[in-house]
């Protein structure tokens, strides 16, 4: 009992420290980049790599991609370089997702060790800004939503998979997760997209279900690699920031892993209407 309380406070705290800074562009900047120090260090434990250079890249590109406009007067070149970067961190991303697939273990040669802590880690959390941002005006509501759809999803994994699950989604990773626990968290995160669309009259319902999906699968995946991770190096929790939960990154694993293929949906969906 005493447990449950502690995880469900820990949780409150979480929810509702990300939902204040939400409404307030530069505490929402200034969060990320606290939050994004802490999932760093924590990744750098899994992966064991003592250097500080990791660190340097995040301030670096979450400062100029944060304050670019700000800082040069201008977006000249902004649109280009937020581009390029997408396209590096997907590419790095779907490699991930074949070493899960096909490798007993990912690979971590010292020169991945630094692409994954720049395009797994680092470039996420300016992604995460970036679809605040991505109507060139400051509106948390598509990132909100976002978040709230990873966790109606792991809510709902958990629970038709705890009730109802039989199928191993991928026993050698994560033995509690099932198929019937992810299909009915991507379920009933389709079924919650209908409600944000209403109530947030941001993007259609089709948008908002077609980012259900997305997040379901891509969050799934980063919940997987970083299990993976986790396995190889032979630790339960990625850190003990959260009592109750473990890691920050436990906790932000799937919305960092999605959140390119989130900003690129908004991209596609903003050249065809």
């Amino acid at each position: 009992m005493k447990e449950i309380l502690i995880r469900s406070l820990s949780g409150l705290l979480y929810v509702l420290l990300l939902i204040l800074c939400l409404n307030y562009e530069q505490l929402l900047i200034v969060l990320f980049f606290g939050f994004g120090l802490v999932c760093m260090g924590e990744f750098k434990k899994l992966i064991h790599l003592k250097s500080i250079i990791p660190y340097i890249i995040f301030i670096i590109l979450y400062a100029v991609f944060g304050y670019w406009q700000s800082v040069l007067n201008t977006d000249k070149g902004l649109d280009e370089a937020t581009q390029i970067l997408m396209v590096v961190t997907i590419f790095v991303e779907l490699f991930l997702i074949k070493d899960l697939f096909s490798e007993k273990t990912i690979p971590l040669f010292a020169s991945k060790r630094f692409i994954l802590t720049t395009f797994y880690i680092s470039s996420a959390f300016v992604f995460l800004v970036l679809i605040a941002n991505y109507n060139e005006d400051y509106d948390p509501n598509i990132l909100l939503g976002s978040f709230i759809l990873v966790w109606v999803n792991d809510t709902f994994a958990y629970l038709v998979g705890k009730n109802f699950g039989k199928q191993k989604l991928f026993e050698k990773i994560s033995p509690k997760k099932t198929v019937e626990g992810f299909l009915g968290g991507l379920f009933f995160s389709c079924v919650a997209s209908y409600f944000i669309a209403t109530f947030t009259g941001l993007l259609g319902f089709t948008s908002w279900l077609i980012l259900s999906i997305i997040i379901s699968v891509f969050g799934t995946l980063g919940d997987l690699i970083e299990s993976k991770f986790k396995r190889q190096a032979n630790v339960k929790d990625s850190g003990v920031i959260m009592p109750g939960h473990g890691g920050l990154l436990d906790r932000l694993d799937s919305i960092i892993f999605a959140a390119p293929f989130i900003y690129l949906f908004l991209r596609l969906l903003q050249y065809v209407s």
